[in-house]
């Protein structure tokens, strides 16, 4: 019976030790991220040195742009949305190549990003001009759908 008591108690501990040294993990790498946060969801930790994900855009720095009636393409994303994981290496490239500023907003991170941008579902590019929604594509496209996108509604002046 002691040796159950032992053995459990063991078991325990390391079960302790692992949860802890992972939160620790976690926070070291969240510490000077992008996000201005303490701690990061893991599917945001691995996306942090990805090339893909480097221009994100904060809420706070949308909601002014919005208020000062600037225009933006926005990618309304999350870590743990599969098609958001197919999307993303097409579409980020597809508008560094037609000279697009994609700026990624991390709704994993930023929930709220969901309500007060009416975002049902992801992958969402929604293109704002004057600070108003004019237009907005929902799901994983091909790479000839944000192509259609960019031309038809980001591109035209």
């Amino acid at each position: 019976m002691k040796k159950l008591i032992i053995f459990g108690s063991i078991i325990v501990v390391l079960f302790g030790a692992i949860g802890f040294l992972t939160h620790y993990q976690n926070t070291q790498t969240a510490q000077g991220n992008p996000f201005g946060k303490k701690t990061l969801h893991n599917e945001t930790v691995e996306q942090l040195d990805d090339p893909l994900y480097q221009n994100i855009i904060l809420p706070d720095e949308l909601e002014e742009k919005l208020a000062n009636g600037e225009d933006a393409t926005i990618y309304f994303y999350s870590g743990r949305c599969e098609y958001c994981n197919l999307a993303t290496p097409i579409l980020v490239p597809q508008a560094e190549e037609m000279g697009v500023d994609l700026q990624l907003f991390n709704l994993l991170e930023f929930e709220e990003g969901r309500n007060d941008y009416n975002i049902r579902a992801t992958p969402m590019v929604v293109h704002y001009e004057n600070g108003e929604e004019v237009a907005r594509v929902e799901g994983k496209l091909e790479a000839e759908g944000y192509e259609r996108f960019f031309e038809e509604v980001v591109l035209t002046d």
